[in-house]
């Protein structure tokens, strides 16, 4: 079916224009398509990859983590030092502006940190949970104290931190400045219309000592789009210069059009199949008995998925987290092998020799979805599918309404598990789990600086995550890139598209 559609799609490119239209770099201009709309780029305000992609592009942090090496750099800082365990200080750099020509001082990145910790609409506070303050020192110098000792702080900085101009965004509001956002990174935004659009260009004072270096490509056009047909309609018809996370089984179809080339790598992002253990969705829910959800872990064939439907380098994973993250220990997992005659016998066990019937939600490809919805229904398991946009299923999702959710998590690029765990096991929007023992055995390991107490706290977490269940790691994706043969690109381990690095050939 998938095969067909790209044949379709490909003969209608073919017929519409002879041969694909060539890159746009004669214009100097690289066309982006992807499925994401982003409501709100302003990256505090959504949960989406696509809106990290973006915030990278047009905002800048204290540090930068170089991806080649992992190393944090000073960015909009200089040179930063630990004072002590939770507090750190940064020196400014002194050559920063904001794409409206506002200089960049210590006002911004303390008027950024405490406005976000302030703020109830931050789209996922874990990720700032960290901070207590900063306090500016003088015009180039600013302490920001943490709440508790935390060891990816800079990691986090480095991925999460995005500062804001100050004057700026007090004077047009926040629902203003997502509409015309202002930063100091490498790109600034031209246009955002609606859930369609988003324009960059490249900004001309950017500072020139920055390690993310001027973007050799001066515009940037992203086009969102519904779904996947359209995205690779966009590219194999020559109206889109760069694609990603298309399906596997149409990569051959893109290397073989003479003007793209198809690549493909493994990323920290992690699929999973969250299980409504906490009856969020109704207490009469079957999926509050571990054993159903013990059932449904072995009814998986998740190697096979990873082989097949995934592909490209992509494994099954036991743990609740990418296996280079610290703390992530795989030999405290549970592994739950194929077997859905034995599920089958579980299921009958937790009291439904018949099955039941329940809810798939996702944003994922059709055929993931339409796999698990095979093996469940293979023991019993009636799960509709309910297929959204990702904001869409983020929404149901805070909103507990999603009994069983397919989905995935990138952690920010951030390796540490910390990333990864809080998300869904601290009581937040997202936990299906809500167990008081993991909320504090994962808040333990964030909070302290000795390596084995947290990898002890981590280890224990993830032994309790696995035995109950309600999380099951399905398999690490291997990301799956199209592009101009005429475009330098380069794809890295932690899912961030840098195109500030790109270039025409």
């Amino acid at each position: 079916m998938r095969k067909a559609l790209t044949g379709a799609v490909l003969a209608a490119a073919l017929a519409a224009g002879g041969t694909p239209a060539l890159a746009q770099k004669s214009a100097d201009t690289l066309r982006i398509t992807w499925r994401d709309a982003v409501p709100d780029i302003t990256p505090y305000y959504n949960q989406l990859r696509t809106g990290v992609v973006i915030g990278h592009q047009i905002w800048d942090s204290l540090v930068y983590r170089d991806p080649e090496t992992f190393q944090i750099k000073p960015l909009l800082s200089e040179s930063y030092k630990w004072v002590d365990e939770t507090t750190l200080e940064f020196t400014l750099r002194n050559n920063v502006t904001f794409h409206n020509g506002d200089k960049l001082t210590a006002d911004d990145v303390v008027y950024t940190i405490n406005s976000i910790v302030a703020d109830k609409q931050v789209s996922t506070p874990s990720n700032y949970a960290y901070l207590d303050h900063a306090t500016k020192v003088d015009d180039t110098h600013v302490r920001i104290e943490l709440k508790r000792v935390f060891p990816a702080a800079l990691e986090y900085m480095a991925m999460t931190l995005y500062i804001m101009p100050k004057a700026y965004r007090e004077k047009v509001g926040p629902q203003e400045y997502s509409q015309h956002p202002v930063g100091a990174g490498p790109y600034k935004v031209t246009r955002v219309n609606g859930v369609t659009q988003v324009d960059l260009e490249r900004y001309d004072g950017y500072y020139p000592d920055s390690p993310k270096g001027k973007p050799p490509i001066s515009k940037i056009v992203i086009h969102e789009v519904p779904d996947a047909a359209t995205e690779m309609a966009e590219l194999l018809g020559g109206r889109a210069d760069w694609i990603w996370k298309f399906s596997p089984d149409q990569f051959d179809a893109v290397n073989r059009m003479p003007n793209l080339q198809a690549t493909r790598a493994e990323s920290m992002r992690v699929e999973y199949l969250s299980m409504d253990a906490a009856g969020r969705t109704g207490a009469d829910n079957p999926l509050t008995k571990e054993k159903v959800r013990q059932a449904i872990a072995a009814a998986i064939d998740r190697s096979t998925m990873a082989k097949q439907l995934m592909q490209g380098g992509s494994r099954a994973i036991d743990t609740p987290c990418y296996p280079t993250q610290f703390g992530c220990d795989a030999g405290a997992a549970m592994h739950y092998p194929y077997d859905p005659t034995k599920a089958k016998q579980m299921l009958a066990d937790a009291g439904y020799p018949n099955g039941f019937d329940t809810e798939l939600v996702t944003y994922d490809l059709p055929q993931w979805s339409g796999a698990v919805q095979g093996y469940l229904k293979a023991i019993g398991i009636n799960a509709k599918i309910t297929q959204l946009q990702v904001a869409a299923v983020v929404q149901r999702s805070i909103a507990g309404q999603n009994p069983l959710e397919l989905g995935s998590w990138g952690s920010y690029s951030v390796n540490d598990v910390s990333a990864i765990l809080p998300n869904y096991f601290t009581f937040t929007g997202n936990d299906y789990t809500r167990d008081p023992e993991i909320k504090k055995l994962v808040e333990q390991g964030s909070a302290t600086v000795d390596a084995d107490q947290r990898r002890k706290a981590y280890s224990a977490a993830i032994k309790l995550i696995t035995a109950k269940a309600s999380w099951l790691p399905i398999f690490t994706h291997a990301v799956t890139y199209g592009y101009s043969k005429q475009l330098n690109f380069k794809p890295y381990p932690d899912e961030l598209p840098r195109f500030f690095l790109s270039s025409w050939k």
